[in-house]
């Protein structure tokens, strides 16, 4: 072969070796394989939040193939988003399957009811505990894995079965207290408010749920209502997990 031949051989094997290894590194920075659920349409704080989270996961670096919008509206206009009802939600996160060193990301925000679980408007039933448990057993399993279910009694999740080494659980109020903000004039709800405004700004989930709490105590404090004292369970594994 002539030299200036081979060398420009060798210039564009370099320049695909490259390449490959940029787009190999750019398929692994995904870090999050995510399920998220508006499990009410009668206001649109819900959607809202979703759609906001989406957008987060999306800037940073996670493809949208990864992220997996449910919904309770029936006229919802995005192909992509599918329908919130529990056999869809609990299908939908059995079936996650996070890359090698990736993690699960699921958010639940709708109504709550104490003792029920949280409410799917789309099918009429409340998504409950123990099956979102074995839900993220089954796709999830024992990689790092954020739950957040932002309802009135959400705290109910952050007990029993759904405890795990490698979870991180936040949820919007105690099993006993409601949470506060689904009216139709609001954005978003005060916990999923608190919530999106804390995650730009902390490196790890602990510090989410630290940022959430105090901008939730403030805006109660405001309301002049009950507090609805958000709770958190981190599982041994992931007691630092990071945000990024």
């Amino acid at each position: 072969m002539r030299p200036h031949l081979a060398l420009f051989c060798t210039v564009i094997a370099a320049f695909w070796l490259g390449l490959g290894q940029a787009l190999g590194a750019g398929a692994a920075a995904s870090p999050w394989e995510a399920v998220l659920v508006a499990g009410d349409n009668a206001q649109p704080v819900f959607d809202n939040a979703v759609g906001v989270l989406a957008d987060w996961l999306a800037a940073d670096g996670v493809p949208s193939s990864d992220i997996h919008r449910l919904t309770a509206s029936r006229a919802s206009l995005d192909p992509s988003e599918e329908p919130a009802s529990a056999a869809r939600v609990l299908q939908r996160i059995a079936s996650l399957r996070p890359r090698p060193g990736g993690s699960c990301l699921v958010f639940v925000t709708s109504h709550g009811q104490e003792g029920q679980g949280i409410w799917l408007a789309y099918s009429g039933e409340f998504l409950q505990p123990a099956s979102l448990a074995q839900a993220l057993s089954i796709g999830c399993a024992a990689v790092p894995t954020v739950v957040i279910l932002s309802s009135c009694y959400s705290g109910a999740f952050t007990a029993g079965a759904m405890r795990a080494p490698n979870r991180v659980i936040l949820s919007a109020a105690r099993a006993d207290r409601p949470s506060f903000g689904c009216q139709a004039d609001r954005t978003y709800t005060v916990f999923d408010e608190c919530l999106l405004a804390a995650l730009p700004r902390a490196s790890t989930w602990r510090a989410v749920y630290a940022g959430s709490l105090r901008c939730v105590h403030a805006r109660e404090n405001q309301l002049h209502v009950l507090p609805s004292q958000p709770q958190a369970s981190f599982g041994a594994a992931v007691r630092d997990l990071a945000v990024h």
